[in-house]
């Protein structure tokens, strides 16, 4: 090879070298949604797909023989099933006078084995029924609750290679933990690496909370969801702007997915379009320089 030659191949691998990793930090797009419409949705451009605990891996809901089926369904996903959501279910109390430590532990560490099995490494923590505060509950004990008990699930998680990401909710599903900040500051109190956070960008909108809150969540966000504020709808129905919060998600330079979780009134019709309308702004985002 002359030398020319050489000098040109080597000013093209520099320059691979460095547009890379530019490319790479532009979030990829994940869809909340079951898993019977993983060839709907691959055809649609979602690669990422997050399914229900209970669905899944779940042994309250799910025999052993039903969790075998489960494991050959996901082995066949055309898109990749990134996580679970719907972690605890409502009848299992992790705050208020009715915890029971024995029964929780037994769960999650069942649908952590499950996890490791099926080689699921996230879930979020969202479970709104079972963090809600019964009525006249002191909320500084229940935060003291929902720390001890989650540092000990974390542990657990640890154990299985799973990471857990604290999602915050909105005040119409939930009476606790209903803002980014809130659950930002539980995460850095149970203080362990298998315990980080989701920002819903969507319960967010609901709060009224500014997109600034994400900043502050650099190092702890692992992942993200979206849909509208009103109804829920998916991108491009009503025409919001998520802009702003994915600016703060740029700016921290998030390295998780965008995942849409949704209401779908024509799931066909409107996965395509969603995936368009939030590609779109994700590029006019990530395409400037700052």
């Amino acid at each position: 090879m002359k030398s020319v030659e050489i000098k040109h191949f080597l000013l093209v691998c520099f320059l691979l070298l460095i547009c890379i990793p530019l490319f790479s930090q532009k979030p990829e797009i994940g869809i909340a949604q079951s898993m019977e419409n993983d060839s709907l949705l691959s055809a649609s451009g979602y690669r990422y797909l997050i399914e229900s605990t209970s669905k899944c891996f779940s042994p309250i809901k799910v025999t052993e023989q039903q969790f075998q089926e489960n494991l050959s369904s996901i082995k066949k996903l055309k898109i990749s099933l990134l996580a679970v959501n719907l972690f605890i279910p409502g009848e299992l109390k992790v705050v208020g006078p009715a915890v029971d430590e024995v029964a929780i532990l037994a769960y999650t560490e069942k649908v952590f084995q499950r996890c490791k099995i099926a080689n699921v490494k996230m879930i979020t923590w969202g479970s709104g029924g079972s963090r809600r505060l019964p009525d006249g509950f002191n909320p500084i004990k229940a935060k003291e609750q929902f720390i001890y008990i989650a540092r000990k699930i974390a542990t657990q998680a640890g154990h299985y290679d799973v990471t857990l990401a604290l999602e915050n909710l909105n005040s119409t599903e939930t009476n606790f933990i209903t803002t980014l900040q809130e659950a930002l500051d539980i995460v850095k109190q149970v203080d362990h690496p298998n315990f980080r956070l989701c920002a819903d960008i969507y319960h967010m909108m609901k709060e009224n909370e500014q997109p600034s809150i994400i900043e502050k969540g650099k190092g702890y966000i692992i992942h993200c969801e979206i849909a509208e504020k009103e109804k829920r709808t998916p991108p491009g129905t009503s025409g919001d702007d998520f802009r702003p919060y994915l600016k703060e998600l740029k700016k921290i330079k998030y390295k998780g997915k965008i995942i849409l979780e949704c209401r779908w009134e024509n799931l066909a019709s409107e996965a395509p379009h969603a995936f368009q309308e939030i590609e779109k702004q994700i590029d006019d985002v990530y395409s400037k320089k700052k």
